[in-house]
């Protein structure tokens, strides 16, 4: 992919350990460099591939992790096969040695196959190393996993929560779009995908503009993060990234977090719903709910309410546990029937 288009991810320089001030609620993403510089773990990578092994090692207690494998022929995409009946790839259940062993062996190869764990709680495989490898987040509690790979390609793809992605070995190249490029990005089923989550069927490091003409938009709207060991990347929300690892031996750690209640349900929820519900409905009635959502939820104002007792406003009030709770009870009989 020619990288002359897309800019640089905004970098801030960061005493290790301590996040600038405004980061974790930017609105754009963030390279912030250095952050993670004074981890174990990163210090074991910069002096070799087999220091950074050996210290994952020492901490894994035998539990098994999920491990992608793909023919050499792939080039490190994980991916759907040639007419989306299937992935290009096999998934199977390994012991995290092993995984490492079978890395460590085809370190050396010019084209190895492609050997992948990706999202794993750090404290179900590796319990005791965050002690020496984490971040504080003050009062939020996010998830912590761990990705380790050799020369793999993620596709472009968004998760629903904030997200800093620490890389600890190997190098990797991050390629963001905001959200509002979805409509250039040719995105592919929304229920079958490589790891759950819709992603781009465009290949970034060679991008057909004949099968996907709109892809030159997206490019120009591109951000491009160059990561080494001790870097971290802030990811916003519904911010689309495209990975790539670019040495023999990769491990990222990341974590994510939401800004709202835990109680609140997942947006990715209402759509499914909707495509359930409303997508397929005559237009005319497709425009009427169209103008319902806008009046409810896209663009509420004091004036839907004010009519009504405050008493009796019920879901139409803002929301708290216990109202989600009868909402989310609504939803399970109303689907259930």
């Amino acid at each position: 992919m020619n990288t002359a288009g897309p800019k640089a991810v905004e970098s801030i320089n960061c005493d290790p350990g301590r996040f600038p001030d405004g980061v974790l609620g930017s609105e754009r993403p963030l390279l912030l460099n250095g952050l993670v510089a004074d981890w174990p773990l990163v210090d074991a990578a910069k002096q070799s591939a087999a220091a950074a092994d050996s210290y994952l090692r020492e901490f894994y207690n035998g539990k098994p992790v999920t491990v992608s494998v793909g023919p050499p022929e792939i080039d490190g995409r994980i991916f759907y096969n040639d007419d989306l009946s299937d992935f290009n790839f096999n998934m199977g259940k390994a012991r995290l040695d092993t995984f490492l062993d079978r890395l460590r062996q085809h370190r050396d190869d010019d084209r190895p196959p492609v050997h992948y764990v990706g999202s794993t709680t750090v404290d179900y495989i590796l319990p005791g190393m965050r002690e020496h490898n984490d971040l504080s987040f003050g009062d939020l509690e996010p998830l912590v996993s761990i990705w380790l790979g050799n020369q793999t390609c993620i596709a472009a793809h968004y998760d629903v929560p904030d997200n800093i992605a620490c890389v600890v070995a190997g190098r990797r190249r991050f390629t963001l779009f905001p959200p509002e490029q979805l409509e250039n990005l040719y995105v592919g089923p929304l229920d079958y995908a490589p790891a759950g989550q819709s992603i781009s069927m465009v290949d970034l490091r060679d991008p057909d503009f004949e099968k996907h003409p709109r892809f030159r938009t997206a490019l120009q709207h591109a951000q491009v993060a160059e990561m080494q060991p001790g870097d971290a990347l802030f990811i916003p929300s519904m911010w689309w990234h495209h990975v790539l690892g670019l040495e023999s031996f990769n491990v990222l750690i990341n974590y994510w977090w939401r800004s709202v209640p835990a109680w609140m349900g997942n947006p990715m929820d209402v759509l499914n719903h909707a495509l359930l519900s409303i997508r397929d409905l005559p237009d005319v009635q497709r425009k009427i709910w169209q103008n319902i959502f806008a009046y409810y939820v896209f663009e509420p104002d004091e004036e839907i309410v004010e009519h009504i007792p405050e008493g009796a406003r019920g879901v139409l009030a803002p929301v708290d546990e216990l109202t989600a709770r009868k909402l989310r009870g609504l939803l399970l009989k109303r689907l259930n029937r």
